[in-house]
């Protein structure tokens, strides 16, 4: 939601502003691209943040440097494709082997076009932008980001476009557009829908909260689940039924986890969830949760790893395409502490007991890889080691020192 905002701002007339940011190296780098796009952004305080948009993006002065900000450079890339504009992508050397063909390919069928400077559907790459037709596009695999920049696109696009999601993904494109101004038809097809979006409509400013985000939360939840004598409370995390999957998940396992002050804020359901030390058990994971917690299954299984029984997590091929491999990575590091897991082309299995430790971690420069194991650390026989602490930042700045307030020992 912070990126959206930063880019719904950039690309509405007149000033948005926003609370509750979250201010990682991702978002941050969103904003210098909002920015470098030609609006003016401000920042009022912590978490508070303004946009001025000129009613539409005009093209940066130089290369954007979208630094690990996958989110950020493919919704922009949807974003600018819809104005008559040249602007070229490129990020570290972490967001250089995501594909961007997921994006761009669809963005072509509406008329844009992209120039490669390396391997095509690897940044960097040159957008040429302007004079787009409207698509129908069915999703094969849910991903919200391929929706939302189809989506951005078709706000510049002649005729109406439309999505058709077989498998739901999360909403807060559609949420916040709305929310600026815009007019987005949404069918429910039962467990699918379809949206569709006219072409033509101009943005307006407006303020927008963001609550706290479900991916952050998980890490301190899921230390007081694990650690004796534990309770944690994250206040304000968004409770939207698409982003909940993991804590349906830790509830089916046993978790002893509530929900308090339900409330809406920004256009969301929001609420006070406390964690308490759990025995937790194995389940099987439904595949069609998947798009719900698709960046919670790191922590799901440094969870798993302590419940009695097997933890089954398919149809997450996705996590292979994400900051790194993260089903091969979260393999590799909880059988370096010792945990036994059995790796498939499209997930793998955890079958939990107590767990050694002692590891050092390759985390690949992932942030949730490091954070994951962090948190196994905590309640593992021996501590747990990774590296590149610093990649935590793009996500979650001040993780350790929050950790070490709640009495996690990180060193």
């Amino acid at each position: 939601m912070s990126h959206r905002a930063m880019i719904l701002g950039a690309m509405a007339t007149g000033t948005t502003e926003v609370e509750g940011l979250l201010e990682g190296d991702d978002v941050l780098a969103t904003a210098r691209a909002a920015e470098a796009f030609g609006a003016r952004v401000e920042r009022l305080g912590e978490g508070r943040w303004r946009v001025t948009g000129r009613g539409g993006l005009m093209s940066p002065p130089g290369t954007i440097d979208f630094g690990n900000a996958g989110t950020g450079v493919r919704l922009l890339m949807g974003a600018a494709a819809g104005y008559t504009l040249s602007a070229t992508f490129d990020g570290d050397a972490s967001l250089r082997k995501r594909p961007m063909g997921r994006v761009t390919d669809h963005l072509e069928r509406m008329g844009a076009r992209f120039d490669w400077s390396g391997a095509k559907g690897l940044l960097p790459a040159t957008l040429t932008g302007g004079r787009l037709m409207a698509i129908d596009h069915v999703q094969t695999v849910a991903s919200a980001q391929v929706k939302s920049a189809i989506l951005l696109a078709g706000l510049n696009a002649e005729g109406v476009t439309s999505v058709t999601e077989p498998e739901k993904s999360r909403d807060h494109t559609e949420r916040m557009l709305r929310a600026f101004g815009a007019e987005v038809e949404v069918d429910d097809a039962g467990e699918g829908w379809v949206i569709r979006l006219k072409g033509g409509q101009q943005l307006r400013g407006t303020s927008v909260a963001v609550p706290g985000d479900p991916s952050s939360a998980a890490f301190p939840l899921a230390a007081g689940l694990l650690v004796p004598g534990s309770e944690v409370t994250v206040a304000g995390v968004m409770l939207n039924s698409l982003r909940t999957g993991l804590f349906d998940t830790w509830c089916e396992m046993g978790a002893d986890l509530t929900v308090s002050n339900r409330r809406v804020a920004g256009g969301e359901e929001v609420g006070d969830i406390t964690a308490r030390h759990s025995t937790l058990n194995g389940v099987v994971v439904p595949e069609g949760r998947a798009a719900s917690m698709i960046d919670e299954y790191p922590i799901l299984a440094a969870t798993a790893a302590f419940a009695k029984g097997q933890t089954v997590m398919r149809g997450v091929g996705e996590m292979r395409v994400k900051e790194s491999d993260r089903i091969r990575l979260m393999v590799d590091g909880l059988r370096g502490c010792g945990v036994s897991v059995e790796e498939e082309p499209e997930g793998f299995i955890v079958s939990g007991s107590s767990v050694p430790g002692g590891a050092t971690v390759h985390t690949a420069h992932d942030h949730r890889i490091a954070m994951s194991h962090l948190v196994l650390g905590m309640a593992a026989q021996r501590p747990v080691t990774v590296d590149e602490p610093e990649m935590i930042a793009t996500s979650f700045p001040g993780f350790v020192e929050m950790m070490r307030s709640l009495g996690g020992a990180i060193t």
